[in-house]
């Protein structure tokens, strides 16, 4: 058993933890993860060019969603949402109409 063991022993992996340590494990460079760093830093730069140069202005930006009537809308869709949840307001008239069963006081 020991001999098999030693016989078939491949060295490929360091001794203790693979990522830490003297005898670690250390992935080489490779030009597709260099080619993947580039497009990562082209992508940071085209979002940088955009965030220089918005494409609405500053007095344009500041009520277009107004325009849109975003707001409005959020509000309704809320109100929607609470009506559906929250159980609709009962006055103490209602709640005890089945007791009465006639009007007449004189009776």
């Amino acid at each position: 058993m020991k001999l098999t063991t030693i016989l078939f022993r491949r060295n490929l992996l360091p001794n203790g933890h693979l990522f830490r340590g003297k005898d670690r494990l250390v992935k080489r460079v490779e030009p597709k993860h260099l080619r993947w760093l580039q497009r990562d830093m082209e992508t940071e730069e085209q979002n940088m060019f955009y965030l220089r140069h918005p494409y609405l202005s500053e007095e344009e930006s500041h009520g277009h969603t107004k325009a849109l009537g975003k707001a409005e809308a959020r509000n309704k869709y809320f109100q929607d949402y609470t009506r559906r949840i929250f159980k609709p307001d009962v006055t103490l008239y209602e709640r005890l109409g089945h007791l009465r069963t006639s009007e007449d006081w004189d009776r």
